[in-house]
Formats: structure tokens, C-alpha cells, sequence
């Protein structure tokens, strides 16, 4: 039996390594692909993936908004007289969250600027969980929306203390710790 699971896996690992061959082929020739490769943390089967979950159709989003709220990055606000409530997404596409979770703990290592406004924004992320991938996909709408490729991101943002507050090993990350329990 361990035989007959172990010579399924290894079929299975070569039937990945050529559909990697055929995404790497293909992506590369998509009129957005490059678009989507300037962005930090996304490699080519990342971006194929994101590229994939929201289509290419320039129209189909009327505005950002509309697309952050399609991805599940967007709280809803809801206020009435005084009261003002900002809750989490729960409807969402779950494959696109996906990439996009991964695409914002990439970009931490890919990036020093993605690195640093993430440093400046811990309390924050902590606190609102749908936020990790949200300037992300606010990135990847505005370069695609405009068709070009994405600013580097090395800059610290205008009105933001550049000093350190936290930084948590990356090592525990790829260990199945979550950004809550960072």
C-alpha cells in the first residue's frame, strides 16, 4: 500500500513540474503579464493564479472598490446616526484570498518597502485580519486599471515613522504560524 501511494506521488509530482512548464509558457505571452510580475511576491505561477481568480476582462470591475470587494480585502462600514461599525468580509472568493495571503508574505521578503509598511501597520493588521492582502490588491488595480507595471515599493509612505516597531522571524511563517499569532 505505501508502494502504491508513493508511485502515486511521484506520477503526481512530474504532472505538476510539466503543468509549471506549460503556466510558465503561457503566462509570459498574457498582455497583463508583466503587470501582474512587477508586483512584489508574485512569481509566475503566484500571478497566473491571481490573474486567473480575476480575469482579464478590463470591465468587469467598475471601479478599485469593486474590485478589493470582489477579493474580500474591503471592510464593510455600516453607520447609523452616531454608531459606526467596520466589520470583516466573510463572503469572498477563497482561492483568491488564498494568493493574495501569499502574495503579502512573499512580498515581505521580496520587498524592504513592503517590509517596513508592514512593520509601521502590525497593530493595525493584527487587529483587522482582511487588511493583509489589501494594499496588495489595491496595487495590482490600480497598475492594471492603468496597464503598466507596478512602482517599486522601496519608499517609505508620506506621514509614516520609519523606525522598527516589530519584526517577527519569517522562519515561523512557513512553519503554519498565521499573521494573528505573529
Amino acid at each position: 500500500m505505501v508502494r502504491a501511494q508513493a508511485a502515486i506521488l511521484t506520477t503526481l509530482r512530474a504532472e505538476v513540474k510539466a503543468l509549471e512548464k506549460q503556466v510558465d509558457t503561457h503566462f509570459g505571452k498574457h498582455p497583463d503579464a508583466e503587470i501582474y510580475l512587477s508586483q512584489p511576491g508574485l512569481a509566475v505561477t503566484l500571478g497566473a493564479r491571481v490573474l486567473a481568480e480575476f480575469g482579464d476582462d478590463k470591465t468587469r470591475y467598475a471601479d478599485a472598490k469593486a474590485r478589493k470587494n470582489y477579493a474580500g480585502t474591503s471592510p464593510i462600514t455600516r453607520q447609523s446616526g452616531k454608531k459606526k461599525t467596520v466589520l470583516a468580509r466573510h463572503v469572498h472568493n477563497d482561492r483568491l484570498v488564498d494568493a493574495l495571503g501569499l502574495q503579502a508574505l512573499s512580498a515581505l521578503n521580496a520587498s524592504s518597502g513592503a517590509r517596513t509598511y508592514y512593520d509601521q501597520l502590525r497593530p493595525a493588521v493584527l487587529a483587522i485580519e482582511p487588511r493583509r492582502a489589501s494594499s496588495a490588491t489595491a496595487s495590482s488595480v490600480s497598475c492594471t486599471a492603468a496597464s503598466r507595471p507596478a512602482q517599486n515599493t522601496a519608499k517609505t509612505p508620506p506621514g509614516h515613522n520609519t523606525e522598527k516597531i516589530f519584526k517577527p522571524p519569517l522562519d515561523n511563517i512557513a512553519h503554519g504560524m498565521s499573521l494573528r499569532s505573529l
